[in-house]
């Protein structure tokens, strides 16, 4: 809770709500020439969670699954069968299951800690892991339609079929924009503005409850009861954040896969 309030107030008791220095955290320490500070920290803990609650949940597969291999297999099924079989088919879908099951559960993870207390920011409210995120995306879509065809992905992309030859002139600039440049810089604000703007509404509230009942005092508690209660529903409201925007972003992954790998290319 220390790590939300902290803005609240000043020296001259005035109320500061949140800044965005707080996604430039001071370095912690280095290692190597490598710095770490919080948020590094943060992505490490996700990591890591993630790591120890699949190895505890598939380690000793029974046929009658208990409560926790139930739902660490329900996670599983969720991808494979809501955004990889759904979308790709049950082939396509079985060779991008692992990737597209990585970038959920990566996202969602990361996404969780900025309701967690302690951690209290989301890995992904930096722009860093987004845009790693994005640009893999990217580099599957470009594979999928390579793969699937060689000599015309990228005509097929650029020169749609059906388009009299001299409106190229206007639509193969606009299909490379939107396909090859947009797609990926809409994938990373998408997640990343998302987790910005939570984060800071979580700190305002927060931060006006600390304001509100140990600065202020007297009957401003009132208001402090008011922002508490914002700050819990919204709070809230973030886990469905947090789980919907994993879910858009391996959705989104799994579209561009699937166009690449229409017919008509």
């Amino acid at each position: 809770m220390n790590l939300l309030v902290q803005a609240a107030s000043s020296d001259d008791g005035s109320f500061h709500g949140p800044s965005i220095n707080e996604f430039f955290p001071p370095v912690i320490f280095s290692i190597g020439g490598f710095e770490v500070n919080r948020i590094t920290l943060v992505r490490v803990v996700a990591v890591v969670a993630i790591l120890i609650i699949f190895w505890l949940g598939t380690r000793r597969m029974k046929l009658i699954p208990g409560r926790f291999q139930s739902v660490v297999e329900m996670g599983l099924d969720f991808v494979r069968v809501n955004i990889a079989e759904d979308l790709l088919g049950k082939k396509d879908g079985r060779r991008f299951l692992p990737i597209l099951t990585t970038i959920f559960f990566m996202v969602l993870f990361m996404n969780l800690t900025g309701i967690i207390p302690f951690l209290n920011i989301a890995g992904t409210s930096v722009i860093g892991v987004p845009l790693v995120l994005a640009i893999v995306a990217y580099i599957c879509f470009i594979y999928a339609g390579v793969k699937k065809s060689p000599g015309n992905f990228f005509r097929n992309a650029l020169f749609p079929p059906g388009v009299p030859w001299f409106l190229y002139i206007l639509v193969t600039p606009i299909e490379f924009v939107s396909t090859f440049i947009l797609r990926p810089i809409t994938l990373t604000l998408r997640l990343l503005m998302n987790m910005v703007v939570g984060h800071l509404l979580l700190v305002l509230f927060f931060s006006a409850t600390a304001f509100f009942f140990f600065t202020a005092g007297s009957w401003w508690s009132l208001f402090g009861i008011g922002t508490f209660a914002f700050g819990f529903a919204f709070t809230l409201f973030e886990i469905l954040v947090a789980v919907l925007q994993a879910y858009v972003f391996a959705l989104l992954t799994a579209v561009y896969i699937q166009l690449a790998v229409a017919e008509e290319h």
